[in-house]
């Protein structure tokens, strides 16, 4: 076996790319773990380098990567925080988009399977394999366009034998390019974004999951940034948010994780995890951020009258009491000239 080396999410950021590619060995193979292009600088020559590696580079799609072709297939919306126009208004647009549709959505190979995202815990390698087969011939074939218009949506959420054609194919798209987090029976949640620490009672990271039925060989996963660097004996999370200014990471393949070799790049800050046209977010943010000020200063104001109303309240207590001092100390005096 030639060593293979799997690297995470490159995202555009071709710099980084280079700088890892400098310290491998050059007669390594590469697995590509998807999210080639967008958010990065230069989605175009990440794009074009790896197309220029031939056959040492096996890449699989991810949710970016689909989300070029669902734009460029005029049925997605551009997003505000997408790089991906170099690509789009390229003189070789059709051949590079053309490209990235004949990429396969998983891959097994030596004991490893790969996917961008997750595996559904009800799923073995073989399954995986041939579900991710059924939706690569809709991408490959002519009425793709058509295929990519009805894939996007969060429904089904769960795996059951007997989903229309449709209803499975979305089901695998959805569960291999953006799933983190599902319950034991496999539904997916697609809210929680943040790390492993996120995880329920009944949410856990999808490779977590009891009875996971991909156990048994090693699953190589990029996508989830929040997680960072997962290495265990049967699962490889490679996403280290090089985009966010984390590292971009190659692990070594190897049948004993004794065996493994990590490469790691430290990588400039392209993005800001707050900035996205992601604007929902930061609106979102900034509204909790005024809810949560204005809910401070209404506590404030709040306990304030309260302090004002008991303030008040203890006045009369207190000019009462000191008016019954006055006149028990008068009443002592006299008494006492009385004596006298």
């Amino acid at each position: 076996m030639r060593n293979i080396y799997a690297i995470g999410d490159l995202q555009g950021c071709q710099t980084s790319f280079e700088q890892l590619l400098a310290r491998l060995p050059q007669d390594a193979d590469l697995w590509l773990a998807g999210d080639l292009i967008n958010r990065g600088p230069r989605s175009l020559d990440t794009l074009r380098q790896v197309i220029a590696l031939g056959k040492r580079a096996t890449a699989i799609l991810g949710n970016h990567d689909l989300h070029l072709l669902a734009v460029a297939a005029g049925v997605r919306q551009a997003h505000g925080s997408d790089t991906i126009d170099d690509i789009l208004n390229a003189p070789d647009r059709d051949a590079l988009i053309d490209w990235v549709r004949h990429l396969p959505l998983a891959h097994l190979a030596h004991g490893h399977l790969m996917v961008h995202a997750g595996v559904l815990p009800q799923w073995d390698a073989t399954q995986v394999i041939t579900l991710a087969r059924d939706v690569e011939a809709q991408l490959r074939g002519p009425n793709w366009k058509t295929f990519l218009s009805r894939m996007f949506g969060n429904q089904p959420d769960q795996w059951q034998e007997g989903l229309s054609d449709e209803d499975r194919q979305r089901l695998t798209i959805n569960a291999l390019t953006r799933m983190r987090f599902c319950t034991a029976d496999g539904r997916i949640d697609f809210k929680i974004k943040e790390g492993a620490d996120a995880a329920t009672t009944e949410l856990k990271p999808w490779f977590d999951a009891p009875g996971r039925r991909t156990a048994d060989v090693t699953v190589v996963f990029g996508h989830w940034s929040a997680l960072g660097l997962v290495m265990r004996e049967n699962v490889l999370g490679l996403d280290t948010g090089c985009v966010w200014g984390g590292k971009l990471t190659a692990v070594k393949l190897a049948s004993s994780p004794a065996e493994r070799d990590l490469i790691q790049i430290n990588c400039p800050q392209i993005r800001d995890p707050f900035t996205l046209a992601d604007g929902k977010k930061r609106a979102k943010m900034k509204k909790a951020d005024k809810a949560e000020d204005a809910f401070k200063a209404a506590k404030a104001e709040k306990l304030g009258k309260s302090a004002r109303k008991l303030d008040k309240a203890d006045k009369p207590a207190k000019a009462d009491k000191t008016e019954k001092i006055e006149k028990a100390e008068k009443a002592e005096k006299g008494a006492k000239r009385k004596g006298d």
